[in-house]
């Protein structure tokens, strides 16, 4: 009798280390922590990764430790060059078998230490149909993401990328409070941002900081020849604008320049480098290797990079500038990035 007893209780431990989460993503004052040491969120856009092969995946996240990222942004709401691999629908359910890719990757990532940011958008028809344009469908998508990867600490949920643009995928400060909220409601220690497009003012800073009360800010800024350069002074501004306010949070820059977006202006290798330079030399707690399509390339718009990895992983499709840079991240040059990390770290702001 008190055998038969034990043996629920050994397989409900056993069963406990097994799905016992490996990756717990957190904030302590302006820096993240990864499993509560605090850490430089260095990462790579990975979009359309739903429409992407197992084993696509699998190789793509090789490299991506292999240079030394430890997060990726994934969309669950994507659908480009005729490919709907979003994970929700628009009205904000669950499509198999994205949802169930979506769970895999975050369990993937999980085990091997990396970071996921999970994006919903609105959409203005760049990336698929408008979708999630009630707040009833856009609550509903939220909770299903939070209900079923709840077990999983190493993901972020921005609720709405480029929320402040005014078009489809606009959000308004209201609706992203309930969104906000809903989240906390069912997950207390979920972390939340919504993204913003360009440089936030004074009064943009203190309504997301305040008013929606995102964990971290998630700013998307401008893309010009001058932008490398700027992003240490811009960080430096939002830190002092938190001091101020009485609350500071992580400054992510989580979706920088890209090369394939700007007629006229291709970033370099050495702009990327200045851009994360910048970053961390000015506080910031992360940034994005960004990458897309090529957007003037028409028909195609070939190479695609994350926006389409159907046919192709994502470092099978970067072009000879974007691989100068990772071979500058990963040769002796890393050891000036691992440095400004551990000072920037060390020193907190």
């Amino acid at each position: 009798m008190r055998r038969s007893l034990w043996l629920p209780l050994w397989l409900s431990i056993i069963l406990a280390g097994q799905f016992a989460p490996a990756t717990e993503l957190g904030i302590d004052g302006a820096k993240f922590t990864v499993n509560g040491k605090p850490t430089f969120l260095l990462g790579i856009s990975y979009y359309g990764a739903l429409g992407a092969p197992k084993e696509f995946i699998l190789q793509d996240l090789n490299d991506i430790q292999r240079y030394g990222f430890n997060w990726i942004r994934v969309w669950a709401t994507w659908s480009a060059f005729g490919k709907d691999v979003s994970a929700v629908d628009a009205e904000g359910n669950p499509r198999e078998t994205f949802f169930s890719k979506l769970r895999w990757l975050v369990s993937e990532c999980d085990r091997r230490g990396l970071i996921v940011d999970i994006t919903l958008s609105r959409g203005n028809g760049v990336v698929g149909p408008k979708r999630l344009q009630t707040l009833d469908a856009h609550l509903r998508a939220v909770r299903n993401l939070v209900t079923v990867l709840k077990e999983f600490r190493n993901w972020y949920l921005d609720l709405a990328n480029e929320c402040n643009i005014r078009d489809d995928r606009f959000v308004s400060i209201n609706e992203l409070k309930v969104l906000r909220d809903e989240v906390k409601r069912l997950d207390p220690k979920r972390l939340v941002t919504a993204s913003f497009a360009g440089d936030m003012n004074r009064d943009d800073l203190r309504e997301f900081l305040l008013t929606v009360q995102v964990d971290f800010l998630a700013i998307h800024r401008p893309r010009h020849p001058k932008s490398p350069k700027e992003t240490g002074g811009w960080t430096k501004r939002y830190l002092q604008w938190m001091k101020e306010f009485g609350r500071v949070v992580p400054v992510h820059y989580q979706e920088p320049f890209r090369r394939g977006f700007t007629r006229g202006w291709e970033p370099t290798a050495d702009d990327f480098w200045t851009d994360l330079t910048q970053a961390l030399e000015s506080g910031a707690a992360g940034w994005c290797f960004h990458n897309g399509d090529q957007r003037h390339n028409l028909p195609d718009r070939k190479p695609r990079r994350s926006f389409d990895m159907s046919e192709k992983r994502l470092f099978e499709q970067l072009d000879e500038e974007e691989k100068a840079f990772l071979k500058r991240l990963n040769a002796k040059k890393r050891a000036e990035i691992d440095y400004l990390i551990a000072t920037t770290l060390a020193v907190g702001c």
